[in-house]
């Protein structure tokens, strides 16, 4: 299984990466994740990459694209992977077809898990974080059984800064502006499939699940 995964912020996409990391035995590859372990390794667009970051600019899409090659030849995504993150552009999306082409593979679909907009400003806006063991929460949807209190570890819960009305209405904006093209990129290869994410979480994952084995047919 070759997942594409895209979403607006709060539409669930790490829960149902982590589920379907669960159901197929593949590996969640998103692109902070993939800059760091090619800095770690200090391979030489680690290294390359570094010198973008280390002064605070951005990575070059030469740079990025030769770090997803990287890391999608690695042993680990040999029976596939969920791709988070990556692309962002109609233009790395046309780079990771040619990756893709290179190493002898397709997607099996890109799965888009949209929600409302309401939903998501109320769903981010409430959500709640341990500083501890970075346990999520949600003040209404799953308030934890003491406040303020990590059911998990007994750490701290706290909201991060950009988990705010205002900042979450701005970056749904910037998702929809930018990722539009990619959803009709996807959409005329026929390989993007959208998900309603105001279902429960488990509707959500079977309907991934029934998209899924409906393209892998």
């Amino acid at each position: 299984m070759y997942i594409l995964l895209m979403g607006p912020p709060g539409a669930g996409k790490g829960t149902q990466a982590e589920r379907l990391i669960r159901e197929y035995g593949i590996p969640q590859i998103s692109t902070g994740d993939m800059f760091r372990a090619a800095v770690k390794e200090g391979t030489p667009l680690g290294k390359e990459a570094k010198s973008y970051m280390d002064k605070g600019a951005l990575v070059p899409d030469s740079v990025t694209v030769g770090i997803v090659k990287e890391r999608l030849s690695k042993d680990d995504c040999k029976k596939g992977w969920i791709l988070d993150g990556f692309p962002r552009t109609t233009a790395q999306a046309a780079s990771l077809d040619a990756i893709l082409h290179d190493l002898g593979i397709s997607l099996t679909a890109v799965i888009g898990i949209n929600a409302n907009r309401e939903d998501l400003v109320k769903r981010v806006s409430g959500r709640l974080v341990c500083r501890k063991c970075g346990a999520s929460f949600h003040r209404e949807f799953r308030p934890p059984v003491k406040a303020g209190v990590c059911d998990n570890c007994g750490g701290e819960l706290y909201q991060r800064a950009d988990d705010n009305e205002k900042t979450i209405r701005s970056r749904l904006a910037v998702y929809d502006e930018s990722t539009r093209p990619l959803i009709d990129y996807y959409k005329a290869s026929g390989t993007y499939v959208e998900i309603n994410g105001n279902q429960p979480m488990d509707k959500v994952f079977d309907d991934i699940k029934q998209a899924l084995k409906k393209a892998n047919a």
